[in-house]
């Protein structure tokens, strides 16, 4: 038996400012139902943001926990990083945390709806 992952789906309390800033930092299409906003990009799942009144956003990594996230490579860190910040997002750790790790090293940020994901050197 074989599995596709073919969707991930993000909570969040306000879908315009969540799928606005996936949709920055990644590309893609954008389609919207009321409740669901829909962006596709090529080479990754569907990235389903999920109208969800009462979520309350993690507070890893010093509160609760952070359920899942998400590891993105890249070959530009630092712009990847002005990009995240630039689409509404923000860093959980500090810049020297990213450096001190050496090249192999994750810079850790959230969405605006406190989703965590990590952006390391390809």
């Amino acid at each position: 038996m074989n599995f596709d992952l073919t969707a991930l789906i993000v909570d969040s309390a306000d879908l315009e400012s969540e799928s606005t800033f996936w949709r920055r930092l990644l590309g893609g299409e954008l389609s919207e139902t009321p409740t669901h906003h829909f962006l596709r990009v090529d080479g990754l799942p569907v990235i389903v943001i999920q109208d969800a009144p009462g979520h309350i956003p993690p507070q890893w990594p010093d509160g609760t926990s952070q359920q899942m996230h998400l590891d993105f490579a890249t070959d530009d860190p630092a712009g990847a990083e002005r990009r995240v910040l630039t689409a509404g997002g923000r860093r959980l750790r500090p810049a020297d945390d990213a450096a001190a790790a050496g090249a192999q090293g994750s810079r850790v940020y959230a969405s605006p709806a406190g989703h965590p994901f990590c952006i390391r050197p390809a």
